[in-house]
């Protein structure tokens, strides 16, 4: 009989051994038997708890933009402007505890996945409003909403693209050299914008 509250620790340990086996295998070459031994359990557990490796990828991602989400809160709680919220936006999809090869690697496997389920799609969707939104809210405070939409579209391009050349390199990337690029490109172009009319 399972010990009570094992199931959100087990769950987390299932997590982290995808996002490693992936980085290891490739999603193509992740399967569950070696997810399950790399977490130090039974296949079984897997379909237990997620039904598969699509829906374990899913709840992977699900995890990764939760911490995504509280990391975010946590930072744009301390921010006074909406330049430092705009900052707090750029470190929160830069912090040094998803820009890793792992979790790039899982990253890019699940935009891999987006064309093909339909569950992915909607996460990603889900990923992709927020970031906009939010980007929005803030440029909306300093320029045009034409140029805020303008700037927030190439600020979120930036930060994926980052992502995707990182996950397509060898070795660790520099997470605050692409921290500083995103910045000061956004810093550029708000130089370049029309001031919001009081």
């Amino acid at each position: 009989m399972p010990k009570v509250g094992m199931q959100p620790v087990r769950r987390r340990q299932l997590i982290d051994a995808t996002i490693e086996t992936i980085h290891r295998h490739g999603f193509a070459d992740t399967t569950i038997s070696r997810i399950a031994g790399a977490a130090g359990m039974s296949s079984g557990i897997i379909s237990h708890y997620f039904g598969g490796k699509n829906a374990l990828l899913e709840a992977t991602m699900r995890f990764l933009m939760q911490e995504l989400r509280s990391d975010f809160l946590a930072r744009v709680g301390k921010a006074q402007t909406p330049i430092e919220r705009l900052e707090a936006i750029v470190a929160t999809n830069f912090n040094e505890e998803q820009f890793t090869p792992q979790v790039i690697g899982a990253w890019l496997s699940f935009w891999s996945q987006v064309p093909f389920s339909e569950a992915l799609r909607r996460l990603n969707m889900i990923y992709f409003k927020r970031l906009a939104s939010n980007l929005r809210h803030e440029l909306r405070l300093l320029t045009t909403d034409q140029r805020a939409e303008e700037i927030a579209t190439v600020v979120a391009a930036l930060i994926d693209g980052i992502w995707v050349r990182s996950g397509l390199a060898p070795g660790r990337s520099n997470v605050g050299a692409a921290r500083q690029m995103v910045l000061d490109t956004m810093h550029l172009y708000l130089a370049s914008s029309p001031a919001r009319e009081s």
